[in-house]
């Protein structure tokens, strides 16, 4: 597969993945590693900004993996506390890009629209590349692509819910209404055959995090979806058959050779 480019930046793998819930640091490190990916997502608000700069066992980890960091605000309930973590991450890790979550419903974790729109304007007049998490609205995708977001991140399902993809006709939609933007499910992905089917859709990638640390083999299962997110890619870019209504032989008669018995 060619490179993927997003946000200004290029990687080999399409798949993001998350660093929180795993079992242990260790088997972290080695999900990561076995699922090929070059972009790992952190959310500042569970971690305390002094341990970010002086460092600890996990964020050693993190260093050693030789990743690219993705922050993220998940925890922010409003623009101004999204706002401020995006602040506190750029200066922390010197990045100019943020995933950015503004969460309106406790119960579903889904995100507040009006929010999320409110804090994607100031923080790219603030220079950030921004990344939002949102549901599969298109008018919401509109309004956040015409602030000038190049990556728009809808949800499959509800955040950890393992449940896929609830809409496709949705997710389909705004592939079609993007094409020229880069669009990543973000949430909701709990086997590998829910990511292989978001990027036979079109979608430029895949960002997950509980379908992975919470399988009952983490490592293995992150090796899984490495190798679906790749067989859905190309999937897409060979071009499916369509359907048919009716059978159609794969080997048609006409012209096929025929083998006669002679009698003696």
């Amino acid at each position: 597969m060619k490179k993927w480019k997003i946000e200004g930046r290029e990687f080999n793998s399409r798949l993001m993945i998350g660093s929180a819930l795993y079992p242990s640091p260790e088997i972290m490190a080695q999900s990561i590693k076995a699922s090929g990916s070059q972009i790992v997502t952190i959310a500042l608000r569970r971690q305390s900004a002094s341990s970010l700069k002086d460092g600890n066992s996990f964020w050693d980890i993190i260093r050693e993996l030789g990743v690219t960091l993705l922050p993220n605000t998940a925890g922010c309930h409003t623009a101004k506390e999204a706002v401020t973590t995006a602040m506190m991450a750029r200066e922390i890790f010197d990045v100019d890009w943020i995933k950015l979550e503004v969460i309106g419903n406790q119960y579903n974790l889904q995100p507040d629209p009006f929010e999320l729109v409110k804090a994607t304007k100031i923080l790219i007049d603030e220079g950030f590349r921004v990344l939002p998490y949102m549901t599969d609205d298109l008018v919401l995708a509109q309004k956040l692509a015409d602030l000038g977001c190049t990556t728009l991140m809808p949800w499959g399902s509800p955040i950890g819910s393992g449940r896929g993809l609830m809409n496709p006709y949705s997710l389909k939609s705004i592939r079609k209404q993007f094409p020229d933007l880069n669009l990543i499910v973000d949430a909701g992905i709990g086997k590998p055959s829910d990511a292989i089917k978001a990027m036979e859709l079109g979608f430029d990638g895949v960002l997950l995090n509980s379908a992975v640390a919470l399988a009952q083999e983490p490592v293995k299962m992150a090796e899984a979806f490495k190798y679906a997110i790749i067989a859905g890619r190309l999937g897409f870019e060979a071009g499916a058959m369509e359907k048919r209504d009716m059978a159609s032989p794969s080997t048609p008669t006409v012209g096929t050779p025929f083998w006669h018995q002679f009698k003696k």
